[in-house]
């Protein structure tokens, strides 16, 4: 029998570095990403990157400095690099600690429109047995104000929120006077319309300092083919409601948002262009969600990932072109996930947090005292399914209700630092778990991860972002001018 060699052929070569967490994604045939716990990334090629793993990498290779600074590896005897990592991560984390902030009290269901596509099973304007009562809204505020949130921020809902503008108005006067008491930070925001906005209304909100959110989804014909009214004239009386509001609350208290149905999709330029007309300085060039009426119409599966991708890539690269061309304007989720890709700042946008923003970020008091999750969570028990409800502003404690199964299942199921496929991903820091979105689809709040549009839709994002910015240094320094405006 042949001996055994001396112990010293059988020790590791000495390394000059440590890893540290990092995870990796092929970006394309030569070259992949890395990133870190915190979203910091790096793009090497195939062969740095085996070096990388085998800790080889020589300290005189060009990407040697940008992967320490960037805290993937940390030579020997160093501390400061894992600590560093740790800081930032307590940062990204740290809006957690503050807990609920966004409160949405969905004052009626009744409403003057019949979009096709809507979230909700809306009811008609004539039906008030459908509206919050004063009884509902008062123990919503005692909810509100066990938030341990110095900052609280109640968005009125609907339907149309302005068909029980008396509950609106309510709601406001209370909360001023309780937070006298509390000193919270207050922000008011009333998801409208505009079809009902009067002068009265106006000088109640400029007095109490209340904003406006609409919904604009492109020019005339379009936007009045996706929010039907009676009479035709849903985009009329947008542009006269946005015209007044920003005359008297100001220019930037009036903000709208737009929802891409089948009929959007040839027109993105033209959509573009309409929120430039009308002096918007941005856009969210938003997909159709799965939930309330628009699963009754089917309106959620006239298109799919794919297409929506197309819609959004090309309207991506027209605002780029506007900015290129001087006129600054932008995308809005692309400068959310910027945000979390170039910053340590986490913009707290509910759909791309983790753990889950359900409940945690953003709670829903229904017009009937129920409480849900999110307003997703809301839409889905309008049509029969209350997986998301955690319970009743009559029947339970902020504690119960806080710590009801239904919300704590939800979290820990989807935390996507410990979920299959999640744990593994590259672009894992910039995403979002979505527990209710993959519940409407899959019937399963982890979801089948391959089958998911919302990992399809969000990855080919988190790549196109990175590759233009890689490929386009003028088009990185717009990126990062939508960042600091964040």
């Amino acid at each position: 029998m042949s001996k055994f060699q001396n112990f010293e052929a059988y020790q590791p070569p000495l390394q000059q570095y440590k890893l540290l967490p990092f995870k990796f994604d092929r970006l394309n045939d030569e070259e992949y990403l890395i990133t870190n716990m915190v979203g910091e990334y790096h793009i090497v090629l195939r062969d740095v990157l085996a070096s990388i793993v085998g800790r080889c990498l020589p300290p005189d290779h060009p990407d040697y400095p940008n992967l320490r600074a960037k805290h993937f590896i940390q030579e020997d005897g160093e501390i400061a690099p894992a600590e560093l990592l740790a800081l930032k991560l307590r940062t990204k984390l740290a809006r957690l600690a503050n807990f609920t902030n966004l409160h949405l009290f969905v004052v009626t269901l009744r409403c003057d429109h019949s979009c096709p596509y809507c979230q909700v099973s809306r009811q008609s304007s004539d039906k008030s047995a459908y509206d919050m009562t004063q009884e509902t809204a008062d123990r919503a505020l005692d909810f509100v104000f066990k938030s341990p949130s110095p900052g609280i921020k109640i968005e009125f809902q609907g339907g149309e929120p302005l068909l029980n503008f008396e509950m609106v108005k309510y709601v406001v006067l209370r909360t001023k006077e309780r937070n006298a008491h509390f000193g919270k930070d207050l922000q008011f925001v009333i998801a409208t319309t505009m079809s009902l906005l009067t002068d009265e209304i106006l000088v109640f909100c400029k007095k109490h300092k209340v904003i406006l959110s609409s919904s604009l989804d492109g020019p005339e014909n379009l936007h009045n083919q996706n929010r039907p009214r009676q009479g035709k004239d849903s985009h009329r009386k947008f542009v006269e409601g946005l015209e007044k509001a920003r005359l008297v609350l100001g220019y930037d208290q009036v903000s709208a948002l737009m929802t891409t149905t089948e009929a959007s999709l040839i027109w993105v330029k033209e959509i573009i262009d309409e929120y430039l007309r009308l002096g918007f300085q941005g856009i969210f060039l938003r997909h159709l969600s799965p939930y309330g009426f628009a699963i009754k119409t089917r309106k959620f599966m006239a298109y799919d990932a794919e297409r929506w991708l197309e819609f959004y890539k090309e309207g991506l690269d027209y605002i780029l072109a506007l900015n290129k061309a001087g006129i600054r304007f932008v995308e809005h989720y692309a400068a959310i996930i910027l945000t979390k890709m170039l910053s340590s700042t986490n913009p707290g946008f509910v759909d791309l947090m983790n753990p889950s923003g359900a409940g945690i970020a953003a709670i829903v008091f229904n017009y009937d005292g129920a409480v849900y999750a999110s307003d997703e969570s809301r839409m889905l028990a309008e049509m029969g399914d209350q997986t998301f409800r955690l319970g009743h502003l009559a029947e339970n404690t902020y504690e119960e209700i806080i710590l009801s199964d239904a919300l704590l299942d939800a979290l820990e199921d989807t935390f996507t630092l410990s979920v299959p496929m999640c744990s593994d991903c590259a672009f894992e820091p910039y995403c979002g778990a979505e527990p209710v979105y993959h519940h409407a689809i899959h019937k399963d709040t982890v979801a089948r991860k391959p089958e998911s549009a919302f990992c399809k839709r969000n990855m080919a994002i988190f790549k196109h972002l990175i590759g233009l910015m890689q490929s386009d240094e003028e088009t990185k320094r717009i990126f990062l001018g939508w960042v600091n405006r964040c």
